[in-house]
């Protein structure tokens, strides 16, 4: 882990949702459901862009 790397994210939509009147075109489980999938049928997208290493079970791990 990088030294001042934070360990965990957050984020907080209230402000943009109270204020712009925001609010999510789907919920959490739809949208990582729906994203999983287009992942799924579009290997020819993805495909080309990852190696061992990127798919390596700990990539930060790795000296790039």
């Amino acid at each position: 882990m990088r030294t001042g790397h934070d360990i965990r994210y957050s984020l907080d939509s209230w402000k943009i949702m109270r204020e712009l009147k925001w609010r999510p075109k789907y919920s959490f489980e739809k949208g990582i459901k729906e994203t999983v999938k287009w992942y799924l049928e579009n290997e020819w997208w993805w495909r080309p862009l990852v190696n061992e290493r990127v798919l390596h079970p700990t990539p930060w791990k790795l000296k790039w």
